[in-house]
């Protein structure tokens, strides 16, 4: 992508979500105390324990920014793998869960922020991570060429999302049922079923180069993506 449409799709992205990242600020604070009990009684702890594992055989990620941390369930993994971990969400009250989940550890910092427009300056970051964020909400777009801007050249990107892409209609049928027996009606916006060639695709349109995609299987799916940012800017 090139750098002027670069910045007309950062900025066309940003006012669009704008208002309805406000709307899932608000949906996702009201969960936040019993949020992680939840999560794991609608996906199931098996789906969990394999995103964990996998997240556990990062190494090396340096300075990590965070995006949509939640509760921080996916930092605690993460803060062993980095210098510093920068955990970031839109909610509040997840924040002022993940302050007290977190507080012990040294090298996490926890913050407020919305993915699609950061006051961080451009390639400041090693790795960034994006954990269960594409599917809820409305412009992935925008957060993904956010941190395209962020990361440092050959900067690592990491993505996992879940997925009802492969799930039998019986699963989906099941998990549909728990998520709005916590949650309620989730917000009409998103996409749940991305295939992994759609996902790469997305997040090729942002600029990066994927090196990996797999499907992570465990009663609910799960999709795991690593990219890189270009080691060499492109030619105009």
């Amino acid at each position: 992508m090139g750098a002027a449409a670069e910045r007309c799709s950062r900025v066309h992205g940003t006012q669009e979500s704008e208002v309805k990242s406000h709307g899932e600020e608000r949906y996702w604070g009201r969960f936040a105390h019993s949020y992680d009990r939840d999560g794991e009684y609608v996906v199931g702890h098996s789906i969990l324990e394999a995103i964990l594992n996998r997240l556990s055989e990062e190494q090396d990620l340096g300075d990590l920014l965070e995006f949509g941390c939640g509760t921080g369930y996916f930092t605690r993994v993460l803060a062993g793998q980095a210098r510093h971990v920068i955990a970031t969400d839109l909610s509040d009250e997840m924040l002022q869960v993940a302050r007290t989940e977190l507080g012990q550890l040294q090298n996490v910092t926890i913050q407020k922020a919305d993915c699609a427009s950061t006051d961080f300056p451009g390639e400041r970051f090693d790795t960034v991570l994006m954990a269960n964020l594409v599917h809820v909400i409305a412009a992935p777009l925008p957060c993904l060429l956010e941190s395209h801007r962020i990361l440092k050249r050959a900067g690592l990107l990491i993505v996992v999302d879940f997925t009802g892409y492969r799930l039998s209609l019986s699963r989906t049928v099941r998990l549909g049922w728990k998520y709005v027996r916590k949650w309620g009606i989730p917000p009409r916006h998103g996409r749940n079923d991305l295939s992994p060639e759609e996902l790469m695709d997305l997040v090729q349109s942002a600029g990066f180069i994927v090196s990996d995609v797999k499907l992570l299987e465990g009663g609910s799916n799960a999709l795991y993506l690593r990219a890189t940012k270009p080691a060499r800017p492109p030619i105009v």
